[in-house]
Formats: structure tokens, C-alpha cells, sequence
């Protein structure tokens, strides 16, 4: 079973970029996608063979998250149910079978870390509700989760100490999370491998391969035994991000 996380950073400008092309070359069980910056009906973007699902912020142009999926889920559900943090259209949750797939975009701290506060309050309630998921059936978190968990995980670890996506706060949060059962699918495969998903458009960071890896699968302890592959498909254009797969048998 092969799924795919994407932060595509505006779907329409992306399928401009070969969107399409890219979807059917990866020929995912699951395609999850963040900040798609779409309202419904903006785009009308069908694969045969998917169901889609989408959720958007009531902010125009702002954030989102889809799903599209070839497999029938048993329900699907929008948001971590606390209204404080659902009106951004960051979190799109379906219940499988045998396991709950989440599609998440974080928060991001933004400059002078303006958000922080607002951003801890979101990882705390996150955690808290993928730890009650756990609790009924495994869980696979993907998505843009803004943070560089380790000094591995990002080109210049020290010009970016209290930058947003680097500060203790938030690589603390995802200790906790990890601590809570869960497993960085990428790092538990590759502990030494330095690979990044996201290059800021300035400065030709793409192009010197000035990175961070913040966009992640995340499993439950006990999907170990399936996780065959996590590849980052950094040859793949069409957003600052490159799509991220998980591989389970």
C-alpha cells in the first residue's frame, strides 16, 4: 500500500506545474495534499478511480486539506472537533478498516515567532487527539507539520535556532508526540540519511539543496512491522514542498 503527502502550496498554481502528471506517475492508495489554498469548486481536478475529500478554510486562498483515496473509507471526519482550532481547514481524518489515516498542515509559527503561543495550544490539542485515534486503532499522521525535528533534519541548524519550525518549543512537541507511541517513519528507516522536502523560493535554496525536512509520516509504534519504505521524492517539482511516501505492506 503506497501513500503520498504533498504540501503543494496552492493546487491550482501546482496543476499548472503538472500536478496531474505527477498523481498518475506516483499511482498512491492515497494521496493526501496540504495548503491547497482552494475554496470547493474552484478546481475541478477528478482521477477515476479516487474519492476525494477536502477540507478548507473558511479564509479564502488560505491553507486546506484534500484527500483522494481508491479505497472506501468506513467514515471521515474534518477538523480535531475544538472549534478554536477548526476553522482553517487543517486537518482531514478517515477511518479505515484496520487504521486511521490523518492528513495535517500545522500551524506555522510565522516571523518573530507571532504565532508560537497559538501553535502550542494546537500541538497540544493535536497530540491529544491522535493519542484518543490510538486508542481504537492504529493511526497514520501525514503532512506538512512545520518543524525540523532534529539538527539532521535541516541545512543550518545553527543560524536557525529560534526561527519558526526550529525553536526547542516546537521540536519539544514532536519529542512528545513521538513519545506517545508513535513512530518518524522516515528517521526509523534511514537514522543517518540527510534528505529534505521543503527549499525556501529564495536564495536558489532548491538548487543548493538549502533545506528542511518537515513534512512527515507518522505511525503507531506498532505498524513497524509494515512499513516497507519512506521515500522523499525530492526530483519532483511543482511546489517549494516534494511529496513524501509511505510504503506499508
Amino acid at each position: 500500500m503506497r501513500l503520498i503527502s504533498w504540501n503543494v502550496n496552492g493546487l491550482r498554481a501546482c496543476e499548472g506545474k503538472g500536478f496531474s502528471d505527477v498523481f498518475r506517475q506516483l499511482d498512491a492508495d492515497f494521496f493526501c495534499l496540504q495548503e491547497t489554498k482552494m475554496q470547493p469548486g474552484q478546481l475541478d481536478l477528478q482521477f477515476p478511480g479516487y474519492e476525494s475529500y477536502w477540507n478548507s478554510a473558511e479564509k479564502k486562498g488560505y491553507s486546506g486539506t484534500a484527500i483522494f483515496t481508491r479505497h472506501k473509507p468506513v467514515d471521515v471526519t474534518m477538523g480535531i472537533g475544538i472549534d478554536l482550532h477548526d476553522h482553517e481547514g487543517r486537518v482531514i481524518t478517515m477511518e479505515m478498516e484496520d487504521f486511521f489515516l490523518v492528513c495535517v498542515y500545522t500551524p506555522n509559527s510565522q516571523d518573530g515567532l507571532r504565532r508560537l503561543d497559538y501553535r502550542m495550544s494546537w500541538d497540544d490539542a493535536f497530540r491529544a487527539y491522535v493519542k484518543r485515534l490510538d486508542q481504537r486503532k492504529p493511526v497514520v499522521i501525514c503532512g506538512d507539520m512545520n518543524v525540523a525535528h532534529e539538527e539532521i533534519d535541516l541545512k543550518n541548524p545553527a543560524t536557525n535556532h529560534r526561527n519558526a519550525g526550529f525553536t526547542d518549543e516546537e521540536r519539544e512537541q514532536f519529542t512528545d508526540l513521538l513519545a506517545c507511541g508513535f513512530t518518524d517513519t522516515f528517521r526509523w528507516k534511514y537514522p543517518e540519511q540527510v534528505t529534505y522536502s521543503w527549499w525556501s523560493y529564495r536564495f536558489q535554496a532548491r538548487q543548493k539543496n538549502v533545506g528542511w525536512r518537515i513534512d512527515y509520516f507518522v505511525a503507531s509504534n506498532r505498524l513497524q512491522p509494515r512499513i516497507a519504505d519512506a521515500i522523499i521524492h525530492t526530483d519532483i517539482m511543482g511546489s517549494d514542498h516534494c511529496p513524501v511516501e509511505l510504503v506499508l505492506d
